[in-house]
This record gives structure tokens, sequence and C-alpha cells, in this order.
């Protein structure tokens, strides 16, 4: 039903990679004192407890999937793709992941700020060793990020978005159109769009932006696209189950467009 993913680092690492290594983030019983929480090495999202020694934990494997890969550059897709072997090769403690049903079905993951999250914390610690040691590291291509998004992008013809919330994937997705144009290739702007988001217009920030807005750059048309102004967990099941329920991807072709990149 998905032909590829854009995420933040946190959805991809810190929530999906870190479950998938078999920890659990725990629902707060109310509100609590953040110092309190601190000397027991627990760190707070909203609502939501992680503990700080699994986190690192989590950071060690990344160091160890970064030690044993090829010293050059790496689009985040790349080396996501890595993560989604690694788990498959019979380390992950939790099955269904995303990461690793992604790889098993060939969907490409792009985090355009993949540093941004648990991940940073273990390539940092890659980078320094091998430098302390004389040895080239590798690193995390943002650039071939943008490059192979917009080949997807080209080869899709036409395509739509589904975004839930906005930050820098929301942009990321919707620039490949432009970045297609910059490059001297026709590509048509996103037929079908939807963004569903609490962020308020007024305040002019880019993850608030109307999908209106994004027509004038040229990345979305305004003929099938819809604003969605709601909490993404009351909205997206309803959005999921119906289309799932539908029943129209039984007969759609898998893309499987990480094929784009196998020979690269």
């Amino acid at each position: 039903m998905i032909d590829v993913v854009v995420a933040t680092g946190a959805s991809i690492v810190d929530m999906d990679f870190f479950e998938a290594l078999g920890f659990k983030h725990y629902q707060a019983a109310g509100p609590v004192d953040d110092n309190e929480l601190r000397a027991n090495y627990i760190d707070r999202i909203y609502d939501t407890y992680i503990d700080e020694e699994e986190l690192q934990a989590c950071d060690a494997t990344i160091f160890e999937i970064a030690n044993s890969l090829e010293p050059r550059p790496y689009s985040s897709r790349e080396f996501i793709l890595e993560m989604g072997k690694w788990l498959a090769a019979g380390n992950a403690k939790k099955e269904g992941s995303l990461i690793q049903t992604a790889y098993e079905e060939g969907v490409p993951i792009f985090c355009p700020a993949f540093v941004d999250s648990s991940a940073g914390f273990g390539l940092v610690k890659h980078q320094k060793e091998r430098k302390k040691q004389g040895l080239p590291y590798m690193c995390i291509d943002a650039v071939a990020d943008f490059s192979e998004l917009t080949d997807i992008k080209i080869a899709a013809g036409v395509t739509g978005l589904f975004m839930v919330g906005g930050g820098v994937p929301k942009n990321f997705a919707q620039d490949t159109v432009v970045c297609a144009e910059i490059l001297g290739v026709e590509a048509d702007m996103h037929k079908y769009a939807v963004q569903i988001t609490v962020a308020d217009v007024r305040d002019g920030a880019c993850s608030s932006s109307t999908l209106q807005e994004a027509a004038s750059w040229g990345k979305v048309q305004t003929v099938w696209e819809q604003m969605v102004f709601a909490e993404a967990s009351t909205v997206v099941p309803l959005i999921g189950s119906d289309a799932y329920h539908r029943g129209g991807w039984k007969k759609r072709e898998k893309r499987r467009w990480q094929k784009l990149f196998a020979a690269a």
C-alpha cells in the first residue's frame, strides 16, 4: 500500500528500531518531576517513558552496524536498508518492525535528518573511534537522500503524498518535483496529497504551511488535495483501516523501489 517512507530519525530509530531490539516504551501514569526521572535514567517524550540505558544499547547497535560497513558515504536509505538486513538476519527480538518489513518488501525509507535521533550518537562514536585509529569511516550523505528520492519521483510518474504532521520529511518529499525540474527533467506535481496536522498556519512555519501554499511552488496539485486539521492518532487509524478494507491495494503491483538502487 506504501511505496516509500519519509520519516524523522526519531520515528525510525528511537521508536521502531528501538522496539525491534526488544525494548519498550511506557506510558506515564501522570505528571512527574523531570529531575526525578533524570535521577532514575528515564527519558520522557511527552507522556511516554523510555529507559536511557536501553536507548544507549540502541546507540551501540548503530555503532556496530556502522563499523561493519565499507567506509564511504551512505544515503539514509542505504544505511536503514543495512539496519533492516541486520534485523532480518536473526537479530530482531520483535518481529514486524517497519524497518525489517520495508527491507523485506523492497520499500525505501528515507530520514533526511537521520542523525537527529539515537542513531546520531552511534555514528558520531563510529567516526571518532575511526579517526583515533587513523582509519576511514562511513558517513550519511544528505544530498544523496535528495537525489535518490527525486529519482524515485521521476521513475514513478503519478504520485501522491500522505503526510502525518510536518517537519523536514514533509518538505523533503514535496521538493522532489522542483528538484527534477532543476535537473532538466519534467516531472508532474504530486497529484494527490493529504496532510494531517494540528499546526496553526498563522505563525508561517513550514510544518503549518498548507498544501495550497505548496502549489505555488509547483509541488502539489490542488485538484485532489486535502488539509485535515486533526490529531493524528484519532484519524490515521480510521483512514488506514478504510483504505485497507476497501481492498484496492490487493490488485496493485508492489513497486519495490529499492530495485532502482540495487546496482548502485
